[in-house]
């Protein structure tokens, strides 16, 4: 599987922009550079670490949600942590495109908005927050309203 990607320190914190083909590259970078999404995951993330973001097509997300969550289809956006701590984080954020495409269009979103929202999504779940109970739900979306704003974007939860 070809992939491209790209390094760089975001507050102490190695960030690796990694695309499944030329192709979703392509796409993505018309979207967002990877620069931009860097910015986002800095927006995001507050202490050192390493963080990937993959872009992948509907087929590895489906082969991915299968293995790791025994759902038989692609999501929009999954987070594999490999340590979380008060001080470093490990983690992989995959975004299927295919799906953060598909899910802006039906929700009548902007896609680079949308994108947005889940890069910061994955980095909060990555950072160790989650959306499991009603109050962890109320936390981690107030984090994201507060993150998205400050990077220029709408609250991503208000139905147009």
């Amino acid at each position: 599987m070809p992939k491209t990607a790209t390094s760089s320190q975001v507050k102490a914190c190695t960030v690796e922009i990694q695309y499944a083909s030329p192709a979703l590259e392509k796409k993505v970078s018309a979207l967002a550079s990877s620069t931009l999404i860097k910015k986002w995951v800095r927006a995001s993330i507050n202490r050192p670490g390493n963080l990937t973001v993959r872009f992948v097509n509907r087929t590895e997300g489906q082969l991915l949600n299968s293995q790791f969550r025994t759902k038989a289809y692609a999501t929009n956006v999954l987070t594999f942590t490999y340590g979380i701590n008060q001080r470093e984080l490990a983690a992989d954020i995959v975004l299927c495109m295919p799906v953060v495409t598909s899910e802006a269009r039906d929700q009548g979103k902007a896609v680079k908005a949308h994108l947005a929202h889940l890069v910061v999504h994955g980095c909060l779940h990555a950072a160790g927050l989650d959306h499991m109970t009603q109050q962890g739900a109320k936390v981690m979306e107030a984090r994201e309203v507060a993150i998205l704003k400050n990077l220029g974007f709408s609250d991503p939860y208000v139905i147009n």
